[in-house]
């Protein structure tokens, strides 16, 4: 399987946009990804990560306004993005209306993050669409933690990008879609913190 360093984001982004799968670092955990704005692309990774096709995907989008060309953001959400994002945090969002089905199995919500890196932020821009991001690893079993467990656990993917992680655990998941906040999934980002920048 063919590894491309991050100054090598074209052919990456070439690769996502004929509906491939590749793999990435991100700031929490090794993840793979395909960009949003094709079903063929979300099947493809659907196989890859053997899992079930009702469990959603989280999508990264490269900034605050991609997140709102498929989210609603209210006030508070924006208080979270400026202060935690980029960062290890997913926003459990309402959905604009008239994304495709697949997306979301049709659901009123979506879970966003936004690119933790530059190369990241680059490769969702190149590819014109922001990207599933699923942690690499197959669905059910023990996440990856370097690119030799990811070739051996997801062999189908096209391509693997270059790097390193930093926090090493998953993102904290906030749920933004009733009047207070909830956390889904303990991680990086404390109670304490979102309560502290909500107080503001």
């Amino acid at each position: 399987m063919k590894r491309y360093k991050q100054n090598q984001i074209d052919k990456l982004a070439e690769i996502l946009k004929k509906d491939g799968t590749i793999s990435v670092p991100t700031d929490t955990v090794y993840g793979v990804c395909s960009r949003v704005n094709s079903i063929r692309a979300h099947d493809n990774l659907v196989k890859i990560k053997n899992r079930p096709f009702d469990k959603l995907f989280p999508i990264m989008c490269a900034d605050e306004e991609q997140i709102k060309s498929i989210a609603i953001v209210d006030e508070k959400t924006e208080r979270l993005i400026h202060n935690f994002m980029p960062g290890p945090v997913t926003l459990i969002l309402e959905k604009r209306q008239g994304l495709p089905e697949y997306v979301n199995n049709g659901g009123a919500t979506i879970a966003v993050r936004m690119a933790t890196s530059k190369p990241l932020e680059e490769l969702i821009r190149k590819t014109g669409s922001p990207v599933f991001m699923s942690s690499a690893n197959r669905s059910g079993e023990q996440i990856c933690s370097n690119l030799d467990e990811i070739e051996k656990a997801c062999p189908a993917l096209d391509a693997m990008m270059e790097g390193s992680v930093s926090f090493g655990m998953a993102s904290t998941i906030i749920d933004c879609t009733s009047e207070m906040v909830k956390i889904l999934r303990t991680g990086p980002i404390s109670m304490e913190q979102i309560m502290e920048v909500l107080k503001k």
